[in-house]
């Protein structure tokens, strides 16, 4: 029967390629496989927050700001919702089809709002469209954490996906640029929708030619086996698709370390976005900075995640051999020396201000990328995507819809002073339940490691 069940239906492993051919078959299908992931997931936040590129426009034809506030939380809504319940999806479908067409709708949804003028006719409209390209962004990450699991075993999950997560301050950062770009091209403001919009589509289907489910779909074997790398309790059903029920109940929902970081998750969102998305206001009204010094302490922090992401995923390898609770301890304790500097310190000095906020960028973006990191590793490979759509629906939710509405008011009632301890109070319990995961992270790694090493003399892997 032809339903949408059996199209995003996972492909069928396949017999093994002579032993000749596994290696290099293997290295060579790694390195696409990561590629077609960065590059899909850049191409995401291509079609993310565009409009807020087109809200200036908006604003001339008559809405309000705080209309167009309402309208642009419907992303962050959806996408906590979405990556959850789709994460489960994904679970059960075909990782390479299940991105590419995540994306392909996104941008076919926001190509749609640049070009048919009813799309942006009313806040109601443009709210469900908002919404509609929100649900379909929550597609994104959930397939990636498949590949990932599939592709890259434990002991280098961390260094990997820190790489990978530049993917979204890679792609974050083309819009502006694009949206310039559009308006040249084509003189009208819609462009900044619809330019990078066709340029997603482009890229949807870049991915598709890159990526692969399963190593086994490829007739490889699973990356245990590939690297010698097996989780403690590993066994062969692991490599079987679970069910809905089974992935939810029996993998997510008793799993209280997964509960945990999840609330740690919203915390570190609240403080991500309670900084990003406040920083413009904060800096003009609190610290007199022109609109072009804004702009560039605003680019500069969102750019200093890239190399802080890459060191912390480093660390988490490294020098805590897999564990990720230490990384996301320090760097949020840093968070704190930074988010006090940037309160703290007196108008007129940008220098001073600046440095904070590189600071705060370079620091955040290690704990946002690590905690999606330890979802993975709570869980057996083939419910990663429900376990990294628990995180983020408490990250966007609980969060990032928070930082968003709440310190607004926050600031109106009782100034910038209460914001800013709110943050620095979003920072100490996130430093609290991630520290309750650190001995049930040791100990799974120490057996962990025990485990591989029984394995590696008895040779009784069950693979």
């Amino acid at each position: 029967m032809f339903t949408l069940k059996n199209i995003l239906k996972p492909p069928a492993h396949k017999e093994l390629l002579p032993e000749a051919k596994i290696d290099p078959t293997y290295k060579r299908l790694r390195f696409q496989v990561f590629m077609g992931i960065f590059i899909g997931y850049a191409g995401y936040y291509l079609v993310r927050k565009n409009f807020s590129l087109v809200m200036p426009d908006l604003i001339d034809q008559g809405y309000t700001k705080g209309q167009l506030g309402i309208v642009a939380s419907a992303v962050s809504i959806a996408y906590g919702l979405s990556k959850f319940l789709m994460g489960g999806v994904s679970d059960r479908s075909d990782a390479r089809l299940f991105l590419s067409l995540g994306l392909l709708f996104s941008a076919l949804t926001i190509l749609g709002m640049g070009t048919l003028p009813l799309l942006t006719s009313s806040v109601t409209i443009m709210f469900i469209v908002i919404f509609i390209n929100g649900w379909f962004q929550g597609m994104g990450w959930p397939a990636c954490g498949r590949t990932m699991v599939h592709w890259f075993s434990t002991n280098e999950r961390g260094t990997k996906m820190s790489i990978w997560n530049v993917a979204h301050n890679v792609g974050g950062g083309l819009i502006g640029p694009l949206a310039v770009l559009g308006v040249a091209i084509f003189g009208d403001w819609n462009s900044k929708l619809y330019f990078p919009a066709m340029i997603a589509i482009v890229i949807a289907f870049i991915a598709y030619l890159l990526i692969r489910d399963t190593p086994q779909s490829c007739g490889l074997p699973n990356i245990e086996a590939f690297r010698d790398d097996y989780p403690k309790d590993y066994n062969r059903s692991f490599e079987k698709e679970f069910s809905a029920k089974e992935i939810f109940f029996k993998y997510v929902l008793k799993n209280k370390f997964l509960w945990l970081i999840a609330i740690a998750n919203s915390m570190i969102y609240l403080v991500r976005y309670g900084v990003l998305d406040w920083a413009p206001t904060y800096l003009d009204e609190a610290k007199g900075f022109s609109i072009s010094e804004s702009g560039w302490a605003y680019f500069a922090y969102e750019y200093a995640g890239i190399p802080g992401t890459l060191l912390c995923g480093w660390i988490s390898d490294k020098v805590f051999k897999g564990r990720r609770a230490p990384a996301i301890v320090i760097y949020m304790l840093l968070v704190m020396v930074a988010i006090y500097m940037y309160w703290k310190n007196p108008s007129g000095h940008i220098v001073v201000d600046n440095i904070a906020l590189i600071a705060i960028g370079f620091l955040i973006y290690g704990p946002v990328m690590l905690i999606g990191v330890q979802a993975l590793d709570l869980v057996p490979k083939k419910a990663a995507g429900t376990a990294a759509g628990l995180t983020g629906l408490f990250g966007y939710l609980g969060g990032a819809l928070f930082a968003n509405i709440a310190i607004g008011f926050i600031v109106d009632y009782w100034g910038w002073d209460a914001a800013f301890i709110l943050m620095l109070s979003a920072c100490v319990i996130s430093i609290i339940f991630t520290a309750f995961t650190w001995n049930r992270e040791k100990q799974h790694l120490s057996e962990h490691r025990a485990f591989n090493q029984n394995g590696a003399q008895s040779g009784n892997h069950t693979n």
